[in-house]
C-alpha cells in the first residue's frame, strides 16, 4: 500500500464557473485547500457551440472580462506557492469540465450544485451527476451553504459494499493535509449479526489503515436509512465534509438518477466528496486494507 505521504492527487483544482455567486464557492473551497497545500486553481468557463461567429465572439469577450476580474479579485488571497488562472472552452459543459480535469494526472473538481440561469446544464439536474460519473477524479460538490473556515472532521460512512472503502485513501489524504479527524461510521438497516459483524470487520480494516498513517479517527455504528441518518449524524458531530463513493460510475448511464450518491449530494448541507468506484477495486482492497 502506498504511503499516504506520497499520495499526490490534488495539485490542480478545476472550478467550473458561470459567474453566479453560488459557483464562486468553488473558488473559496479551492482557496481553503490552498492554505494547506500548494495547488493550481483553474477556473473553467464553457461556451456553447454556435454557428454564429458574432455571438461566439461576444460571449468569449464577456467571459474573458469576467474571468479576469475574478482572478484580480481573488489574487490577493492566493497563498505563496499556489496560483489562480482561467481557461475558456467550447462544447458540452460536463464533457469539457471532465476533459480539463482528466488532462492532469493529479486533479480535483470543485463545483456548486446550483448556478445561474443559462448555465444550468452544469449545475442543475442530471448533468451535474454526469460530471461525477464521467470522471475518475474526485469531485467536491457544494450546495446552498457557506464554505467552512477549516476542515476538522470528515464523516466517512461505511456499508457492506466493498467498493465503499475505496474512498478511504483519498479521504485520508485530505484529512492529513488539514489535520482533520475522520469519523468512520457503519450504517445499516439490518439487525442481522452476520451483516453487523461484517460491517464491523470492514470498519476495523479502515481504522487500522488510518492508525498506520497516523490519522486521528473515531468510530460509531448507526442504524437507519443511510442518507438521512448520515446527514443527521454529520450535523450532530459538526463535520465539515462527507465522503461518499459512486458505486455505479463506469459510465454516464450507470449513475442511477435518484440513487444514494445523487440524494446525498442534493440533500447534504455540507460539502460532499464523491469518488467513483473502480471496477478492479475489490482486488486492490485486499492489499490496501489487509482484507
Amino acid at each position: 500500500m502506498e504511503n499516504i505521504e506520497k499520495i499526490n492527487q490534488m495539485k490542480n483544482i478545476i472550478v467550473p464557473l458561470d459567474f453566479s455567486t453560488e459557483s464562486l464557492k468553488g473558488i473559496e473551497m479551492g482557496l481553503l485547500i490552498a492554505q494547506r497545500t500548494p495547488v493550481r486553481i483553474q477556473l473553467v468557463y464553457v461556451q456553447k457551440k454556435t454557428d454564429i461567429p458574432s455571438i461566439s465572439e461576444e460571449e468569449f469577450r464577456y467571459a474573458e472580462k469576467n474571468l479576469k476580474k475574478i482572478v484580480e479579485t481573488y489574487s490577493g488571497k492566493i497563498p505563496e506557492g499556489s496560483s489562480l488562472s482561467y481557461i475558456i472552452k467550447k462544447g458540452k459543459v460536463y464533457q469539457e469540465i471532465v476533459n480539463q480535469a482528466e488532462a492532469f494526472q493529479d486533479s480535483l473538481i470543485v463545483a456548486s450544485t446550483h448556478g445561474a440561469s443559462g448555465f444550468e446544464e452544469l449545475f442543475i439536474g442530471s448533468n451535474a451527476y454526469k460530471i461525477i460519473s464521467s470522471t475518475s477524479k474526485p469531485v467536491i460538490t457544494i450546495r446552498h451553504t457557506s464554505i467552512p473556515t477549516n476542515i476538522t472532521k470528515i464523516l466517512l460512512p461505511i456499508d457492506f459494499v466493498v467498493e465503499s472503502r475505496q474512498k478511504v485513501i483519498y479521504t485520508s489524504f485530505l484529512a492529513k493535509i488539514f489535520g482533520a479527524e475522520i469519523h468512520v461510521v457503519t450504517v445499516t438497516t439490518s439487525k442481522s449479526k452476520k451483516i453487523i459483524n461484517r460491517l464491523n470487520a470492514y470498519s476495523a480494516q479502515v481504522c487500522n489503515y488510518l492508525k498506520t498513517n497516523e490519522i486521528a479517527f473515531k468510530t460509531n455504528s448507526l442504524y437507519g436509512k443511510s442518507i438521512g441518518t448520515v446527514i443527521e449524524y454529520a450535523e450532530k458531530i459538526g463535520a465539515e465534509m462527507i465522503s461518499i463513493i459512486n458505486e455505479n460510475g463506469d459510465s454516464i448511464t450507470d449513475l442511477i438518477i435518484g440513487g444514494e450518491a445523487q440524494q446525498m449530494i442534493s440533500k447534504s448541507p455540507i460539502p460532499v466528496l464523491t469518488i467513483r468506484a473502480k471496477s478492479n477495486f475489490i482486488k486492490e482492497s485486499f492489499s490496501a486494507f489487509g482484507g
